[in-house]
């Protein structure tokens, strides 16, 4: 099997972030994906080792930022490579909460999308959680960052909890 034939596939890279008891994380992914639009319902898959993810189970909603192509590698760095169980991954940061108090980065973001999540998909590794998309805005008119820019041009590296990772 080509499994670099996974890297030809169109996907974005986004910061996907929740907050309950007190803590609050966020963590890089490729994975957020519009699966309906009526009601609109988008898609995230992320590690089970991730605190993302007992945030977003304990709280019942998530955000999803799509990045700009102006990000650098610190800042993705600090959501994708750093561990949330380590440092708070918003402090000292620009950042905003939604409706439901769910934060999210303001730098580099394209756009937002607030989900409540309202089903939960056990994929071994990672969980799949389906959001209802409560609120979505565009918070600029930059160019948002794709995978393959990310690998082409920031020359960026595919963290071993990443869903798209491959052993080298």
């Amino acid at each position: 099997m080509d499994l670099q034939s996974f890297f030809k596939m169109s996907y974005g890279l986004y910061i996907v972030s929740a907050q309950a008891e007190g803590r609050r994380s966020g963590c890089v992914v490729n994975t957020l994906s519009q699966v309906t639009a009526e009601p609109p319902k988008l898609s995230v898959s992320v590690s089970k080792n991730k605190l993302t993810t007992d945030l977003i189970r304990k709280a019942g909603y998530f955000t999803g930022v799509a990045m700009d192509q102006d990000a650098d590698m610190i800042y993705i760095g600090r959501f994708g490579f750093r561990s949330g169980r380590d440092m708070d991954k918003f402090e000292g940061i620009d950042y905003a909460e939604d409706q439901q108090g769910m934060p999210y980065p303001t730098k580099h973001a394209v756009s937002r999308y607030s989900c409540k999540v309202v089903e939960e998909i056990d994929l071994g590794t990672h969980v799949m959680f389906i959001g209802e998309v409560l609120e979505a805005e565009t918070l600029s008119d930059k160019e948002p960052m794709t995978y393959a820019y990310y690998h082409a041009v920031k020359k960026g590296k595919t963290p071993k909890n990443a869903p798209s990772y491959k052993p080298v």
